[in-house]
């Protein structure tokens, strides 16, 4: 152990090497001094503490001993004493501030420094990291970097215990940090949210539902993917949902998180509606089937979706275009049930008002043209689903009786060929 007359000699001799480090003009020159900075890592905790300041102030100076500045500037972040530990962090994005071929290396530390047990450490970490992606927003290509760094933890797992506790970190840092500043750290704006959109595609190989979904909505947040992209931004999303509900697999009912991605790609699906038509009776059919099983939190999600569907598919008043009933009728079955898990937010989507004693019952608003807008769709459908079957009635009659009236194969063929 030091004792005190040894560690204030070895601070004072660490100022007298930080002075003359400061005052030099050409600091290069003054190696034997960094030297001493370096060295002290291996002395006093206060020493240590002053040495973690020093180190990444004057690192930029002296390239030929970057890794045993570096070496010695990690080891002190695995010291046990906390303060020391705080210091190094908080001097970890100083390394890269004028040397950029150190980002990757320092965002890498500081990501798996995220699963740090104490707050004040922890809260380092975070104001390290930030001011790392924060530093040079405008270049493009050290934006880049750092944010691929921090993305390698999510699908870069090779020891599973340890490496997903740090993956979870990460992906609390990206959600609670990162994305809600992506007008700041985004720029310039276009290439960086085409950069971040192409490392959420790269992370999506193994996640959870919520994680899909934390993801898609932040996708669709972009300006990339906004009101006015062209329909190829829409289709690459679509793409991305489809690609992640996984078709093709063989589905597994007791594996809890391939149902949990498949509920979240189908309700993620409806709200973009642009697949091509052989696809979107697929999609609807799917909906109404899951439908009865989904939770009251999804059911309110996609319920809103569902309900423009149903204006867009139910004519207000007979246009005389042709209505499409199957479309109608999966639409129709899924907003029962999905409204019988959500039922107050039937209120604010179409007028009808289900007293469940919440707030967002709504009860005091005023929703009446919902409720007679939604109303007279569904007296349209009646009254062109009467008439439907009506005119399919009639044309069985006439089917029944022509048959009845064929004296051969050949002239029934050509009855069943006309019907």
């Amino acid at each position: 152990m030091t004792d005190s007359s040894d560690e204030a000699k070895q601070i004072e001799k660490l100022y007298e090497f930080g002075e003359r480090l400061n005052e030099a003009k050409d600091k290069s020159q003054n190696v034997k001094d960094y030297e001493g900075v370096i060295d002290a890592t291996k002395t006093s905790l206060k020493a240590k503490q002053l040495a973690a300041q020093l180190i990444p102030r004057f690192f930029k100076f002296f390239p030929n001993l970057s890794s045993r500045a570096l070496n010695a500037h990690f080891d002190l972040i695995e010291e046990e004493d906390l303060a020391v530990r705080v210091q190094a962090i908080r001097g970890l994005p100083l390394f890269c501030k004028d040397t950029k071929e150190y980002i990757s290396k320092i965002v890498d530390i500081l990501g798996q420094l995220l699963t740090a047990d104490e707050i004040v450490e922890r809260d380092a970490v975070h104001k390290a990291l930030m001011s790392v992606l924060r530093q040079d927003v405008k270049d493009c290509l050290v934006n880049a970097e750092s944010l691929t760094a921090l993305f390698k933890h999510i699908w870069n797992v090779e020891e599973p215990s340890q490496d997903d506790t740090i993956r979870d970190k990460v992906l609390c840092f990206i959600r609670d940090k990162v994305f809600p500043l992506k007008a700041e750290l985004l720029r310039p704006q276009e290439e960086m949210e085409r950069h971040i959109t192409d490392l959420i595609k790269k992370s999506l190989g193994d996640v959870t539902g919520a994680e899909f979904r934390m993801f898609m909505d932040f996708l669709k947040s972009l300006s990339i993917f906004g009101e006015k992209a062209p329909p190829e931004r829409l289709k690459e999303l679509i793409g991305i949902i489809e690609g992640q509900a996984d078709l093709d697999a063989q589905f597994d009912v007791s594996d809890a998180d391939h149902i949990d991605r498949l509920i979240s790609c189908l309700f993620m699906a409806i709200p973009f509606f642009v697949l091509p038509e052989e696809r979107k009776l697929d999609l609807l059919k799917a909906v109404a089937e899951i439908s009865p099983y989904t939770t009251p939190q999804d059911s309110r999600q996609v319920l809103p979706s569902v309900v423009q569907l149903l204006k867009k598919y139910m004519p207000r008043r007979k246009t005389g275009e042709e209505t499409n009933f199957t479309y109608v009728e999966c639409l129709l079955f899924s907003f029962h049930h999905l409204a019988h898990k959500a039922p107050n937010a039937s209120n604010s989507l179409c007028g009808y008002k289900i007293v469940t004693g919440q707030p967002s019952d709504r009860l005091g608003e005023d929703f009446s043209e919902y409720y007679k807008d939604f109303t007279e769709r569904l007296s349209s459908v009646e009254d062109l689903t009467r008439a439907t079957i009506k005119k399919l009635t009639q044309g069985m009659a006439e089917h029944n009786k022509a048959m009845a009236a064929a004296k051969s194969d050949e002239a029934k063929d050509n009855i069943v060929s006309l019907f």
